[in-house]
């Protein structure tokens, strides 16, 4: 048996054995989400350029979270997504297509977020959405400090994983589950680009810098006492208007 077959019969293995300790945990909730953690675990171990990895949920409240978190530079990198959000684990997610970044020094499809990803060392990321039932419901991703880290086997494994983390979550939501967690993430980045762009056109507006561009912002939604999302929705829709 030659190393590339010795490799595919340890994985394989390895994912046996990984979905004999969730079997039986469909459950409930709390359960799944408890079983996704212990897929995303996996994944770092099963693919062995990885130096962290997560899965990409939406909780009660509609907001982004990472679970099963397996590296603090990993949690930075996730959060930086949220707060932003873009970057490669929500664009997996919002377009149900798998992302890859090869270096972080030479991508640009995500300005924003990969020269910080840089800055915490990473250089490779893997992210897959995590498809039921025809939605996506979250996203399983690895991040790696080597650039190029990610081969197609482990591209396949990772998409194995994450198949098996959205059975789990929705077997055991209800039926309209993925479609609202589909909407909800749909809705949690379009309120959040919206912000970005009403910053955006009060620091060309006013000549100003982002920090007080988003304070002018926070203080108008106080202001009027509507929620940022929603002023920041009028302030692009009303972009003509030379009052603002």
């Amino acid at each position: 048996m030659d190393s590339r077959s010795r490799v595919t019969e340890l994985d394989g293995a390895q994912l046996v054995t990984t979905f004999a300790r969730i079997r039986g945990m469909l459950l409930d909730v709390d359960q799944a989400a408890s079983a996704v953690e212990q897929l995303a675990r996996a994944a770092r171990d099963m693919i062995g350029s990885a130096v962290g990895a997560g899965a990409s949920l939406i909780d009660a409240s509609g907001a982004c979270v990472s679970k099963g978190t397996t590296d603090r530079v990993a949690v930075i990198a996730d959060e930086l997504q949220y707060e932003l959000g873009d970057g490669p684990c929500l664009t997996a997610w919002s377009s149900r297509e798998k992302q890859r970044i090869d270096d972080t020094s030479q991508e640009a499809r995500w300005p924003s977020w990969c020269p910080t990803a840089l800055d915490l060392g990473l250089r490779s990321v893997l992210s897959v959405p995590m498809m039921y039932r025809g939605e996506a419901i979250g996203a399983l991703k690895v991040y790696s400090v080597n650039p190029s880290a990610f081969s197609p086997h482990d591209e396949r494994q990772l998409v194995l994983l994450a198949d098996a983390a959205a059975t789990l979550l929705g077997a055991a939501h209800d039926a309209d589950a993925p479609k609202q967690l589909d909407a909800a993430l749909k809705s949690a980045l379009a309120d959040r680009r919206n912000v970005e762009t009403a910053t955006g056109m009060l620091m060309e507006r006013h000549g100003i810098d982002h920090d007080t561009a988003r304070e002018q912002l926070l203080g108008m939604a106080r202001h009027t006492k509507r929620p940022l999302a929603e002023l920041a929705r009028d302030v692009v829709a009303r972009s003509s208007d030379a009052s603002l």
